[in-house]
């Protein structure tokens, strides 16, 4: 699955899909997909991620509390 780096601009391939659906983690494993090498894991913050399309995350992948509120 392919999130935009909000910061950056940039994609990133995330390697833990389940990680990105599970809301009591606040980062996920992933790699930009820019340039021409593959490029290294890093880790990123959920809430420096969104969709291409620049749509938010939804709230139940973010917050634990999300029906609460």
């Amino acid at each position: 699955m392919y999130l935009k780096h909000r910061p950056s601009g940039d994609l990133v391939e995330i390697l833990e899909v389940t990680a990105l659906a599970d809301p009591c983690r606040d980062r996920v494993v992933g790699r930009f997909h820019a340039g021409e090498e593959l490029q290294e894991p890093a880790v990123f913050p959920k809430a420096e991620l969104a969709f291409p399309s620049g749509e938010d995350l939804p709230r139940c992948w973010l917050d634990p509390d999300w029906r609460a509120r």
